[in-house]
């Protein structure tokens, strides 16, 4: 015997179940991004790495990127994210768009990190952004459409919270606290890290990155402040916007909500479980004007999030919000009586899909016990039997397989006695 080829580490093998609670996911995402007009597109799966080493950070690119040398000798990557690569397609057709813009996708991305309970490294994500807008009103669109999906699969707001910052705010602060410039990005990373660290622990981490003792208080008021947004005309704005859209009660002032990466320059949010259930964000995102200009563009303002679906996943999972999977897309069962009678089979089941029903025929003559169970393990709800006499007569049995019942009628009222089984 050849030996067993296991998957690679940190991949993920979709089943039918799988798939179904994956195209669920889909779902939601395309009726939420649809319902507030965006369009659906999708970029390269493999990319030059150059294009996230100028704003990705140097954690990504350099530790978490599935990077190779291409046989011409450049280093590219499989696509950690996709906003760099959605930022160089606007450049590429800037002159050309109609403004703004509003697009969302839904794809495989992979990061080489270590597997774990909510992570895997090859993952499904929905981005979706609005390019061409400079407003707070057009960051809670985002944060609305955030909200629409989380309602739209039954997570409530006592179960899940969007959490709100703005990065020009607490740049403010940096500079009351007096932090230098070069010191922010490393406490941007230290209030990053405030919940994944004891307490000591992440004041020590906060003296060794050189903020002195005065300015290590001061951040602590801060991050404690949740009434800091009422000094931000851009939060206010924001938040009157969440109030008209009907989404207010998914959404929260945070200061602790920084994101980690280095091209957000606004609104920055972030949803999470509040249950506790599950750490990992089930989405984040924010403003990022300055990405553009960054891949050869014009300057031009931006804001989107991203969500994977394996965190989401298991959210819905343990909620129960999963709809029952369902073993087969079809609920009948054509059966095939002998061989002689298959063709038979064929023509009734090609006639019901014709009116529109899914219909699968048993793949070759056997016991129709046998053909009966088979039915019954996939819960298909009815099963039509084509015998002798029956194809003789031009009749079929139907055999509502919920209730055991089964009567002879005519072949041109097979499609609308099946249907009524259907619909009971």
């Amino acid at each position: 015997m050849s030996s067993k080829i296991n998957s690679v580490k940190g991949t993920r093998e979709f089943y039918p179940e799988q798939m179904f609670a994956r195209n669920f996911i889909y779902a939601k995402v395309r009726a939420a991004s649809e319902l507030f007009g965006y369009q659906e597109y999708d970029g390269p799966f493999i990319e030059p790495l150059e294009l996230y080493a100028a704003k990705s950070g140097e954690e990504l690119v350099k530790k978490q990127s599935f990077t190779f040398e291409d046989r011409g000798g450049d280093l590219v990557t499989l696509r950690p994210e996709l906003t760099p690569s959605l930022a160089r397609m606007i450049a590429a057709k800037q002159g050309e768009l109609n403004f703004p813009v509003r697009w969302w996708s839904f794809g495989p991305f992979w990061r080489y990190e270590s597997p774990q309970r909510g992570r895997s490294r090859e993952f499904f994500q929905w981005n979706i952004d609005l390019l061409g807008a400079d407003s707070p009103e057009a960051d809670a669109e985002l944060i609305a459409v955030g909200a629409t999906f989380l309602r739209s699969v039954g997570l409530s707001p006592e179960r899940a919270q969007i959490f709100v910052n703005d990065r020009r705010l607490m740049e403010a602060q940096f500079d009351a606290l007096g932090i230098a410039a070069d010191k922010r990005v490393d406490a941007s990373n230290l209030i990053d890290r405030r919940g994944k660290m004891t307490i000591a622990a992440w004041d020590e981490y906060a003296l060794e990155i050189g903020l002195d003792r005065k300015q290590l208080d001061g951040l602590k008021a801060i991050l404690g402040d949740f009434e800091l947004w009422r000094q931000s005309e851009s939060l206010t704005r924001l938040f009157a916007a969440l109030a008209a859209l009907g989404v207010s009660a998914y959404v929260k002032f945070d200061p602790n909500i920084v994101r980690g990466l280095l091209y957000y320059t606004g609104t920055v949010f972030e949803a999470f479980d509040v249950s506790g259930s599950v750490k990992r964000a089930i989405f984040g995102g924010g403003r990022y004007d300055n990405l553009l200009s960054d891949v050869g563009g014009q300057p031009l303002p931006a804001t989107g999030f991203a969500m994977g679906d394996v965190v989401a996943g298991i959210i819905l999972q343990e909620a129960g919000l999963i709809p029952e999977f369902q073993s087969s897309p079809a609920q009948v069962l054509v059966t095939v009586f002998d061989a002689n009678l298959l063709p038979q089979s064929f023509a009734l089941a090609a006639e019901l899909r014709s009116a529109g029903l899914n219909a699968m025929v048993y793949p070759e003559p056997t016991k129709l016990q046998k053909q009966f169970k088979f039915a019954d393990k996939m819960k298909m709800k009815v099963a039509l039997v084509l015998g002798p006499d029956e194809a003789e007569q031009g009749l079929a049995v139907v055999k509502n397989l919920t209730t055991g019942e089964q009567a002879q009628v005519k072949k041109d009222a097979v499609f609308e006695s099946v249907k009524e089984i259907l619909q009971a």
